[in-house]
């Protein structure tokens, strides 16, 4: 068994140490792994870095390069390089636990021998030691993504470990320009023939980062509406039996707001059930006059 790890960065070099040498620790285990590093334009010294630890020759690492393209475009790039049986996606400004190559490996046998789970779901840990969000109800809770965010309230960043043959198959869905969409998207398409097994394991640590997706996520969210809208727009399509009020409103109010955003035609219309067209209907001015409110107090913020 081999495992992939893969690094989209952009101009990351001075953070791109700390994941190095928690690849290198990790190394003491018997479990054979590569770092798969995808470099979407940076400008910095990321590749100086990079080819400077591809010399030491201590770990398999693979460097590619690719005019910037954005996060989700350089994963969708990546998974094309990846040689291992279960890959996984490991951020530059992340790091990697110590012991997560046995921690993974033993309990590789759940993932590689049942041809209905894409993943194992693993914790993620805070710098100072706490778990992002909360833990599964159970250890090897069965269950997929869209259930565990919208139906089970299992809160917090996890980390995918994917069976390689299966990951390959799919890719992030980026909508006309854009450059960014929520993984999520993917995820759902993979959850409709394929189940995830929860672990209460944490095999990365890290914080955000004041220069992340999810400390910006207001500007993402303006300049990538349209794969957001999209997103919504399909979770209105699915089975939302057993989803509780609370996250429903909260898939409404999401699907005005990225339909204001994207200026979408006929969004009312586009909805499909009954219960669904008729929720979006009685919501649809708020929702309106509070996204407008939102880009508006969002343009004063960056004039500050």
């Amino acid at each position: 068994m081999k495992i992939s790890v893969v690094t989209p960065t952009y101009n990351r070099a001075k953070k791109l140490e700390k994941l190095y040498t928690s690849l290198l620790v990790n190394s003491n285990s018997d479990v054979e792994f590569e770092w798969v590093v995808i470099d979407d334009g940076s400008t910095d010294k990321t590749r100086l870095i990079i080819e400077n630890y591809i010399k030491q020759g201590l770990i398999d690492i693979q460097y590619h390069y690719q005019n910037n393209m954005g996060k989700m475009a350089a994963l969708n790039n990546a998974i094309d390089f990846v040689k291992g049986d279960i890959v996984f996606t490991c951020d530059s400004d992340d790091c990697i636990a110590v012991g997560a190559f046995d921690i993974i490996k033993k309990h590789s046998s759940r993932l590689l021998n049942d041809e209905t789970v894409y993943a194992l779901a693993f914790l993620k840990k805070n710098s100072d030691g706490t778990i992002n969000g909360n833990e599964f109800t159970e250890n090897f809770y069965r269950t997929d993504m869209f259930g565990m965010a919208f139906r089970d309230d299992i809160e917090g960043e996890k980390i995918l470990v994917f069976r390689s043959d299966i990951r390959r198959r799919f890719r992030h869905e980026l909508e006309a320009d854009e450059k960014f969409v929520t993984e999520a998207r993917m995820y759902h398409k993979m959850d409709l023939d394929y189940d995830i097994i929860g672990i209460n394991e944490a095999i990365e640590v890290g914080d955000y980062e004041e220069d992340g997706y999810t400390r910006n996520i207001d500007q993402v969210f303006l300049n990538a509406p349209l794969g957001y809208y999209e997103y919504f727009k399909e979770i209105l399509e699915m089975n939302l039996k057993g989803v509780k009020f609370k996250k429903k409103m909260y898939i409404y109010k999401q699907y005005i707001l990225f339909s204001n955003l994207a200026e979408r035609e006929k969004p009312i219309i586009n909805v499909k059930g009954i219960e669904n067209r008729l929720m979006i209907l009685l919501l649809w001015i708020p929702g309106k006059i509070a996204t407008k409110r939102w880009v508006k107090n969002h343009k004063k913020k960056d004039k500050k």
